[in-house]
């Protein structure tokens, strides 16, 4: 999947020459958190959000220096600051360096671009113009639209234990003695694990496997230090 399959098109966007407050009442409106900036030319020009409201001196937010930090600080951001805070327009609020994306790029630079910058929401170009824009929420969206109860015509026992054994093999996780059963969708997963992360790695990994319908976990769980072995949970309640 890429941008353009789970961006929003239906773009809201102000100008530098927006108020302040008409900014605020729009994300408030639109239930948003977060706006791209539009010069006259239709150029995408900067993105304001909630944190740009954060430090206001309306509100009485504005941050306050010790005065020898402000001897450090200089008068360039101590000016930049001020504009931040008791700026009238968008323009004086809003984060000029824009982080975007193409419609064709993927679903997962999208999400490496947001945890690298910090940022929640990435407009869409195409050339300069702003097409769309790609939100956290576009994301879980995508996420939980999933057709993951589609029926997989080639998902018999066969093909399940195999797809299970192969996602789990590769992994550095994977326990010891690995095997896998499957008896009419129904999972028996085998093995020796070293940590209870493993233990649920494995049944993810099976979890996310078509077909799959019940997962019964005898994986056994061995101290790495001590050497120590137990059942696993099930098979422990089976034994009563």
């Amino acid at each position: 999947m890429h941008a353009i399959h789970v961006m929003t098109r239906d773009v809201v966007a102000v100008t530098p020459h927006t108020t302040i407050e008409e900014a605020a009442k729009i994300m408030l409106r639109m239930h948003i958190s977060g706006l791209p900036v539009i010069d006259d030319a239709g150029n995408l020009v900067g993105i304001v959000s909630e944190s740009d409201f954060l430090r206001r001196s309306e509100i009485g937010t504005g941050r306050k220096h010790a005065a020898w930090l402000k001897f450090f600080m200089g008068p360039g951001r101590a000016a930049a600051e001020f504009i931040h805070e008791s700026g009238r327009k968008v323009g004086d609020v809003m984060t000029r360096e824009v982080v975007s994306a193409q419609e064709e790029t993927s679903l997962a630079e999208l999400v490496e671009l947001m945890e690298k910058h910090d940022i929640k929401r990435i407009p869409v170009m195409r050339g300069k113009a702003t097409i769309g824009i790609v939100t956290r929420s576009n994301l879980l969206q995508a996420m939980a639209s999933l057709a993951h109860e589609i029926p997989d015509p080639t998902a018999d026992d066969e093909h399940i234990a195999d797809r299970i054994t192969r996602a789990v093999d590769k992994a550095d996780w994977r326990p010891i003695s690995f095997r896998v059963d499957v008896r009419k969708g129904v999972v028996h997963l085998h093995g020796l694990i070293t940590t209870d992360e493993a233990r649920r790695a494995t049944i993810i990994a099976a979890e996310n496997t078509s077909g799959v319908r019940e997962i019964h976990d005898h994986l056994g769980l061995v101290d790495s230090y001590s050497g120590y072995y137990v059942e696993s949970p099930e098979d422990l309640k089976a034994a009563g």
